[in-house]
């Protein structure tokens, strides 16, 4: 009985050296951990990226593919102690970064069913937004919070405006197909449709152009048109990241063990007692 209660209390003392080395920054073994890591997924997207040019490949493919499912691996381990570290180990497999963990790494075993893939471990590079809390950058992250705060609050008006959007490109493309045809490139509604998106935006790949008189006047509309249309979703996001800017609480850190992880109402560390300071703009 006495031997399974040391088993128990060890494990449970692993567990949290664990979770204190892969989940915190503020003693010198977890920055040592995500800096490992972070080189780790620099080296695996550079593999990524050597793996797409011919001449590389030709030579060195099987390298690239050995170092691709090394790193792989790594990453899968990180992520299994991860969840075994945890108290929680569902809030985080839901966490944005638990979600990019994931999608890390299943691109490389996809590739035996898929070729070609192993491409998206690029995604990797998501990871390294971990940066801003190993090199203790919280005034980057407090912006950061503000532009995300700012996307959030846009994003019903702008859905909106698409909904708009896609209805006039529905009309635009149609109206073109009716007026011009097949015969000038027109085939279908919408094929009609991806012109009118592409004349709306300006970006003009000049793939198919109307021939006709009245179909030159309905695409001078379409390009009028998208030169004010364009203009409102960055209208509609200004407007909120202004306000969200107004609202922005300095973050704060403690001057004795560094910790930044507070409420915005905290008036001493929850790590130490010390009370705590506002981080300089």
């Amino acid at each position: 009985m006495e031997s399974r209660i040391k088993t128990n209390t060890s494990a449970k003392t692993f567990r949290a050296r664990l979770r204190e080395i892969i989940f915190e920054t503020n003693t010198p073994a977890g920055k040592a951990f995500d800096v490992v890591l972070i080189v780790c997924i620099l080296l695996s997207v550079l593999a990524v990226m050597l793996d797409s040019v011919r001449p590389i490949k030709e030579s060195w493919g099987a390298i690239i593919y050995g170092v691709q499912w090394f790193f792989t691996i790594i990453f899968a381990v990180e992520y299994g102690l991860r969840l075994y570290s945890t108290d929680r180990p569902l809030k985080y497999v839901a966490s944005f970064y638990g979600i990019i963990d994931l999608l890390a790494i299943i691109p490389t075993p996809l590739s035996l069913l898929l070729p070609g893939a192993q491409s998206l471990l690029v995604i990797r590079l998501l990871r390294i937004l971990r940066i801003f809390r190993v090199f203790k950058l919280a005034r980057f992250i407090t912006e950061m919070n503000v532009l995300f705060q700012a996307l959030r609050a846009s994003l019903r008006k702008i859905a909106v405006f698409l909904l708009v959007l896609l209805t006039l490109v529905v009309i635009f493309g149609s109206l073109m197909y009716v007026i011009e045809g097949e015969e000038h490139g027109f085939t279908s509604i919408p094929k009609s449709i991806y012109w009118a998106i592409v004349t709306l935006t300006t970006v003009g790949y000049g793939d198919i152009s109307p021939g006709t008189s009245l179909g030159q006047a309905l695409a001078a509309i379409v390009m009028i048109s998208g030169y004010s249309i364009i203009a409102v979703p960055t209208g509609i996001f200004t407007v909120e990241f202004s306000r969200a800017m107004k609202k922005k609480v300095p973050a704060c850190s403690c001057p004795q063990c560094g910790m930044e992880s507070h409420g915005s109402d905290a008036a001493y560390c929850r790590r130490c007692g010390a009370k705590l300071t506002a981080i300089s703009e």
